[in-house]
């Protein structure tokens, strides 16, 4: 930890996320998180990282925060505009996207999604508004990475409701069930970063301060430990943080 930096859980979180952009991908970035994570990685270590909008939005640069895709403060800077089918269909069914990072309501082990409908444990249903994008980036991507919270109701082993694939679904792999890309391949939380691979998933590394097994129960999903147990995610540096707070997320609605 860099001495009298200090961040809060968002902040780490976005940062963390960012690290799994690499330089030169072609990214489809959901709203919120994911966006922070977009745009901080193509400021920092991933300058020629190209930025998609599922709204059709190629490669803005907005210097505020934005309320919605729809919303034209985050078109800001776009290099061109098209429409859904544009960034849905030829870029990414044509397997031109190299990375998604989208948001969850539930994951399980291996990195499908729910972001349709929770069950509370009175067996109440509440809906959210699903899959939009979600279900394409996951199927066609050759990557993702999830940016979400780190609460127990969001791991599952049994999803609620089947929003997007991951690398297995109901033991199936992805080329069995015509999919194309690696799939997930992280789950990035406030707390740690989850490596999802061909064998389930497993803690990589844990977030200064966190500790490994108070991570571990807080995860109730199948969770290998690497032996020597994880490493430590490199804390937020001073550059990133003003980045984030004069520009990317100045309201404070994403990482505050």
């Amino acid at each position: 930890m860099t001495p009298g930096v200090t961040w809060t859980r968002g902040e780490m979180l976005a940062v963390a996320g960012s690290l799994q952009v690499r330089d030169g991908d072609v990214t489809v970035v959901g709203l919120g998180l994911p966006q922070v994570c977009g745009f901080l990685a193509r400021r920092t270590h991933a300058p020629s990282v190209r930025l998609l909008l599922e709204i059709g939005a190629f490669e803005p640069d907005p210097t505020e925060s934005a309320m919605g895709i729809a919303d034209p403060r985050m078109w800001e800077g776009s290099t061109a505009f098209g429409s859904l089918l544009e960034v849905l269909g030829v870029m990414l069914h044509g397997q031109r996207v190299s990375l998604g990072l989208l948001g969850a309501l539930e994951v399980d082990q291996w990195g499908s999604l729910n972001t349709t409908e929770i069950v509370a444990e009175d067996g109440t249903r509440r809906r959210f508004r699903g899959s939009g994008g979600g279900n394409d980036i996951s199927s066609s991507a050759e990557r993702t990475v999830i940016i979400m919270t780190h609460q127990p109701r969001k791991f599952a082993s049994t999803l609620a409701f089947l929003t997007s694939p991951g690398r297995r679904v109901d033991g199936r792999s992805r080329p069995e069930l015509g999919l194309t890309g690696e799939g997930p391949t992280a789950i990035v939380t406030d707390r740690a970063v989850i490596a999802l691979g061909a064998s389930g998933a497993t803690l990589e590394s844990v977030h200064p301060g966190e500790d490994p097994d108070a991570v571990v129960a807080a995860t109730p999903i199948p969770l290998a430990v690497p032996a020597g147990g994880p490493a430590e995610t490199p804390s937020p540096t001073r550059f990133q943080l003003d980045l984030i707070r004069s520009r990317l997320d100045p309201k404070r609605w994403y990482t505050g």
